[in-house]
């Protein structure tokens, strides 16, 4: 059944007997159509030896079908000048296209037989572990990365969603064709699959295109076993000679995702560090010259959360710049924010929403976020109205919740000298 479910932005869903969810945007006024295949199930849900698996998988669907070979693959889409992506994150794998309207139906059929026809040969198999070991290592060479998942693994120890999506060298070495089909038959399954689209469509076509595809998957149960992570403060200091910087991770619990004071959140975090005009910006970086690259940022997730701080720096200065991060925060909890500065971060972050969906492509995966998190499709009105309403004792509030000693995590990478820090200097 097809349902009409908003009046200023033209979104309509359908669902296919067998649990597969189709939702459209239909955008008259562009010549392209953007269109995903989303599994609403990523990283978090693999288990000891399966850590990886989902990224791997993603990886493996490319490199042949029962239709179509590894290279007639990479032709298809370019052949038609349009563009073929995936990826895999802590609660999503997609795969994505975007194309001119006149070519949907091969869109359409690249996609349904990436997601349905897997071939999984044993010798693909092994070459691809070599390329993902490569990845594993290339990301290694990277400090902020390796800062990140010493931070997130001890953040939420013991649960997959502090595990690296990459998987690691051990987990990926192991991963045969057996594992790959069992877990493939298990996590595709129709009703953990999400089909967007966004562009010039007609929304009865791409239901019909969808269901000639996927009607025939058959139908499984598709739930996962999972668990709400529990969140720590880990304090870590880690020492690498072979860096120049210090770099450093701040962090403390966070809403989950769809939680009723996110737009408060996302004032908060705007004001303490998202952007140029941002409080941490201008203090440790304009006045105080002490790091190049500072910021805040928002992971958030379906049912926890995390509000992370990075900045790099001298070992020198690296006290002072986390002694700076804790000013803030007591700030934050002590004082309103300005009445200019709440006016300046609602604007930037209308701006940003704004921008954010003007491409196919970027409303197409707003689709996907708004059907797999909130159940619901908000008007671009709704989510303007809603970040306006935004108080500054909301801000406040929140800041008084999460700012506190005792929950904040921290972690250092780096040539940390002499670098001197206790959980006493978080106190805030």
């Amino acid at each position: 059944m097809v349902q009409a479910l908003t009046t200023t932005r033209e979104i309509q869903r359908a669902t296919l007997p067998n649990g597969v969810r189709i939702v459209t945007e239909s955008m008259p006024y562009v010549r392209s159509v953007s269109l995903g295949v989303w599994i609403g199930s990523g990283s978090r849900i693999e288990h000891g030896p399966e850590n990886g698996i989902s990224h791997f998988i993603e990886h493996m669907v490319f490199k042949g079908t029962k239709h179509r070979s590894a290279e007639d693959i990479a032709r298809s889409v370019d052949s038609v000048g349009g563009g073929l992506d995936a990826f895999t994150s802590k609660e999503l794998v997609s795969f994505n296209t975007k194309v001119l309207d006149e070519h949907l139906p091969l869109a359409s059929d690249i996609l349904a037989d990436l997601v349905l026809n897997p071939l999984f040969r044993a010798e693909d198999i092994e070459k691809e572990k070599g390329v993902i070991l490569e990845e594993i290592k290339m990301e290694a060479d990277q400090p902020e990365f390796v800062l990140h998942e010493t931070f997130i693994s001890n953040f939420w120890k013991g649960h997959a969603l502090g595990k690296p999506i990459l998987g690691t060298k051990e987990t990926v070495k192991k991963f045969g064709r057996d594992s790959l089909c069992e877990y493939f038959s298990r996590v595709y399954s129709p009703k953990n699959i999400l089909i967007t689209a966004a562009g010039n469509l007609n929304h009865q076509k791409i239901v019909d295109l969808i269901g000639d595809k996927f009607a025939g998957l058959p139908t499984r149960d598709g739930s996962v076993e999972d668990s709400v992570p529990k969140t720590y403060a880990p304090f870590i200091l880690k020492k690498k000679e072979s860096l120049e910087q210090v770099h450093i991770t701040m962090g403390v619990p966070a809403y989950p995702l769809a939680h009723k004071l996110r737009f408060p959140l996302y004032i908060l975090n705007t004001v303490l560090g998202g952007g140029m005009s941002s409080r941490l910006f201008q203090n440790i970086r304009e006045k105080q010259g002490l790091a190049y690259a500072v910021y805040s940022e928002l992971n958030l997730f379906r049912d926890t959360g995390c509000f992370m701080i990075y900045a790099g720096t001298a070992v020198e200065t690296a006290t002072r710049v986390v002694n700076s991060v804790v000013d803030e925060f007591r700030q934050l909890k002590q004082e309103l924010i300005g009445e200019d500065e709440l006016r300046r971060a609602k604007d930037h972050l209308k701006g940003s929403l704004m921008l954010s969906l003007e491409s196919t492509s970027s409303r197409m995966s707003n689709l996907a976020r708004q059907e797999l998190y909130f159940d619901k499709f908000l008007t671009l009105d709704e989510m303007l109205d809603s970040i306006e309403a935004v108080t500054r004792d909301e801000v406040q509030q929140i800041a008084q919740e999460f700012f506190r000693s005792e929950s904040i995590a921290l972690a250092m990478l780096g040539r940390l000298g002499n670098v001197k820090l206790t959980r006493k200097d978080l106190e805030c």
